[in-house]
């Protein structure tokens, strides 16, 4: 299915928008205010959409705060969970020994998804990056396997109309993440068995997980669902946060041409990271839609050569890379 460029959402990172905060704020003492820098990300020339964390964005009423965004011209696109707020959280958050602790990463999330469906968006991502391990012999892993599991679909009943999107991550914090890549994490969704349960594709931790982004794509469409998508860039090595199209742009077109073909018809989200050095977060976003603009471009282009899909079918890489680069280049 066909989607205008002029069509495509685009939502982004809320905290990149604290970047060079003297320069946009040179009176203010301290972080700047949430509100603060959602009004520097309204600047931002095609942005539609912003993302919040839960609970660290939400310090007031969610109904007001789309309300808030509203009058500056943005939506929320989703909610996504964060489980820093109780220090024991480190040692898991649906995976942690202590059950009350779980209880606790359990309670939050269905608080986050009830803010969420408040503020009008019915999309929760959750990362779990806490729930993992760092030694051999340090856990059961039928175990704590279990405990994710159950956890997930406890979240999931929580309100069946609520779309719940897992976002994968090799490592960092733990070592090792329970849910690293693709297959595992199409194995949880499986075994979880909800309906409103789906996967956020992350660019960069796509990238270190040693996987080709538009197959992972491929491979979420054909056993779940995509239900996000965090552009960004890197080096595959670690989540590196650079802009689009950076170090990897063939693989960006091909993941974008991929997700068109299967339908997605979501946001595409920038978590990218101006804040790490000092970026200008307005015009590092601009540039990020200009980019995307422009590969869509291109992804239009190939979908109308036959070339292409002649090459594909007869598995020519060589006829494929000369199209690509001549509609690319010119």
């Amino acid at each position: 299915m066909d989607i205008a460029v002029t069509d495509q959402r685009f939502a982004t990172r809320l905290n990149s928008f604290a970047s060079g905060a003297h320069l946009a704020w040179p009176d203010h003492k301290g972080k700047p205010s949430v509100m603060m820098m959602a009004e520097r990300a309204a600047s931002v020339k095609g942005l539609t959409d912003l993302d919040l964390n839960y609970p660290d964005h939400v310090n007031e009423d969610p109904a007001q705060i789309a309300r808030r965004l509203g009058d500056l011209g943005l939506s929320i696109n989703g909610f996504a969970m964060r489980y820093y707020t109780n220090p024991a959280f480190k040692l898991g958050a649906f995976t942690n020994p202590d059950p009350a602790v779980r209880r606790e990463a359990i309670d939050l999330t269905k608080k986050g998804i009830d803010a969420a469906r408040a503020a009008g968006s019915n999309l929760m991502t959750i990362w779990l990056g806490q729930d993992g391990f760092d030694y051999a012999f340090q856990v059961d892993y039928k175990q704590v396997w279990d405990h994710e599991i159950e956890g997930i679909r406890e979240v999931c009943a929580h309100d069946p109309d609520c779309l719940i999107s897992i976002e994968y991550k090799p490592n960092e914090p733990r070592s090792y993440s329970l849910l690293p890549d693709c297959a595992t994490t199409l194995l949880a969704i499986d075994e979880v068995g909800a309906a409103n349960l789906g996967v956020t594709l992350d660019f960069a931790h796509v990238l270190y997980a040693d996987e080709q982004p538009a197959f992972a794509a491929a491979l979420v469409a054909r056993r779940s669902r995509l239900l996000g998508v965090h552009l960004n860039d890197g080096y595959a090595k670690r989540d590196d946060g650079l802009m689009v199209g950076a170090v990897h742009a063939q693989q960006t077109i091909e993941l974008l041409r991929q997700i068109r073909r299967d339908g997605y018809e979501g946001a595409i989200y920038f978590d990218t990271f101006p804040d790490f050095t000092g970026l200008d977060p307005v015009k590092e976003c601009e540039v990020n839609i200009a980019t995307v603009q422009r590969m869509l471009k291109v992804v239009d282009r190939l979908e109308q050569d036959n070339r292409l899909t002649d090459a594909i079918d007869r598995q020519d890489a060589v006829a494929s890379q000369g199209i690509l680069q001549e509609l690319m280049l010119g």
